[in-house]
């Protein structure tokens, strides 16, 4: 079934199909019910509330678990709007981050999520063979 919005008064409104799934996704849940939903779909480092009753922010370890949480709640929407970002700490890391706007059961996220991608925090051999040896033990 495909229905067509219309728009009236001067009001523009993109025609496109009716999905019936953005509908259930993006009908407002209470916060404790939108936060264990995504606390038993991932593992989010941090949560708070950015606007009462509006918007949440959410932080992840790493971009694939942002990813994975993305797929798995139903919002890898291509029109969503996302970003990717490479930059340097101060400290001189070199990192890549990702930052991803999606609407979830009325709510607006600001997820975020930053993967380092320099190598030069690797231990030295010794070290390592060290560590071998004690988990050995």
């Amino acid at each position: 079934m495909t229905d067509t919005l219309t728009a009236g008064a001067g009001i523009t409104v993109p025609d496109r199909p009716f999905r019936h799934e953005e509908s259930v996704l993006n009908a407002h849940k209470n916060r404790r019910a939108v936060m264990a939903e995504l606390l038993l779909l991932a593992n989010p480092s941090a949560v708070y509330v950015h606007t009462p009753g509006v918007s949440l922010s959410v932080t992840f370890d790493s971009i694939g678990e942002l990813k994975s949480w993305l797929d798995l709640a139903g919002l890898n929407d291509p029109e969503m709007l996302t970003g990717e970002h490479d930059g340097t700490t101060d400290d001189g890391r070199a990192y890549r981050s990702m930052n991803a706007y999606p609407t979830w059961h009325g709510w607006e996220f600001y997820a975020n999520a930053t993967d380092y991608t320099d190598n030069t925090a690797q231990l030295d051999t010794a070290t390592i063979e060290q560590l071998t040896a004690l988990t050995a033990a």
